[in-house]
């Protein structure tokens, strides 16, 4: 008896807000999503980038660098860290001059640290 695999292809169900631990913008309308064991590059309208930047899920730390602050798992110093207990972590510098924004966002959820 074969069963049927419940394995989720990223590529084919991809959906930002809930696998990407952040995304930077390229340009041209390209787009580079970073998660547990993926980068993907997808090209979106002005239609579609505007909407993910107005995402309520996503920070923006950089000129062009916006993090899922539901993925993150701490903030050390300079750097937010993503932590996958599967794949290992990922991490992203953040500005100290947008730490403050950060940490208030993160204050409304509990499961954080901050060193």
């Amino acid at each position: 008896m074969i069963l049927a695999s419940e394995h989720k292809d990223i590529y084919e169900d991809f959906q930002p807000d809930r696998d990407t631990f952040y995304f930077k913008l390229g340009s041209g309308g390209l787009i580079s999503f970073h998660g547990r064991n993926y980068n993907i590059k997808k090209l979106l309208t002005a239609e579609q980038r505007e909407s993910l930047i107005r995402n309520s899920a996503f920070l923006r730390i950089t000129s062009n660098c916006y993090v899922n602050v539901d993925k993150i798992s701490s903030v050390e110093k300079d750097c937010i860290r993503f932590i996958d207990h599967s794949a290992g972590s990922k991490m992203v510098s953040v500005p100290r001059w947008k730490k403050q924004s950060l940490h208030q966002r993160l204050s409304q959820r509990k499961t954080y640290e901050i060193q």
